[in-house]
């Protein structure tokens, strides 16, 4: 059965994800391959085309900033499912 398609604007509250493939944040962090969350809730900030996610790691809130446009993480939003997958 083919894994669902989703962008990073589609995650499911109380779902929790795993990294498959890495990926760089806004902020040049790097979330690696196992990096395991459970995500809370998103924000978007469309002057920006700023796009939160707010996820529970190990016990704390975290927040991971991408922006949407094709200069900066658009990529890694539009193909979120390739990089990460319901566990």
């Amino acid at each position: 059965m083919a894994q669902r398609k989703f962008t990073a604007a589609e995650l499911l509250p109380g779902k929790t994800y795993r990294v498959v493939k890495a990926f760089t944040d806004f902020d040049r962090a790097t979330h690696e391959v196992g990096e395991t969350w459970r995500f809370l809730r998103k924000n978007f900030v469309p002057y920006y085309d700023g796009l939160s996610l707010f996820v529970e790691r190990e016990g704390r809130e975290i927040q991971i900033r991408l922006q949407w446009s094709a200069e900066a993480q658009g990529s890694v939003i539009d193909s979120f499912s390739d990089l990460v997958e319901e566990s």
